[in-house]
């Protein structure tokens, strides 16, 4: 967002007593239990995001988080992590063999963690040198930047790539 382009009008969204995004339309119709949804949550997540009703309608679209007002924001980014989970594997400690299924230890922004890998089809290349590994139990495990890992981590990860 440039210097000279404003932030949009605060979203008519609120929450409700049970703690759920509330939206109100223009028409003054409400739509309880909205979700924030975004669009590239892994290689932009600052940008395309998408209230929707619980039967998948699109309420509002929002090019950019930024563009939105302080309070709309953090009410956006409560929700979206109350329901977003995607730990950031920061080292791997250790793994249970080179040969998959195999039983990863690592370390994430959310503490040590251990995970299945059941096979090197599961460790998935994004944009620039980031990796999505994605366990046995489908949760995703996000690697930022590979360069960006201790020469111990790199080796493992070299030995399933």
């Amino acid at each position: 967002m440039s210097m000279s382009e404003p932030p949009i009008a605060p979203l008519p969204i609120s929450r409700n007593a049970f703690g759920r995004l509330v939206f109100t339309a223009a028409d003054g119709s409400v739509v309880e239990n909205v979700l924030p949804v975004r669009a590239f949550p892994i290689s932009a997540p600052d940008e395309g995001l998408a209230l929707v009703a619980p039967d998948g309608r699109e309420l509002v679209w929002i090019e950019r988080l930024d563009q939105l007002d302080p309070d709309t924001r953090a009410l956006i980014a409560e929700s979206l992590a109350e329901r977003e989970f995607l730990p950031v594997v920061s080292g791997i400690v250790a793994v249970s063999s080179y040969v998959t299924p195999c039983a990863w230890t690592v370390a994430t922004d959310r503490g040590e963690a251990r995970f299945v890998l059941a096979g090197e089809e599961f460790i998935r290349r994004l944009p620039g040198d980031s990796l999505l590994i994605t366990d046995n139990q489908g949760v995703n495990w996000l690697i930022r930047s590979m360069a960006a890992l201790d020469l111990a981590s790199r080796r493992i990860l070299d030995r399933f790539l």
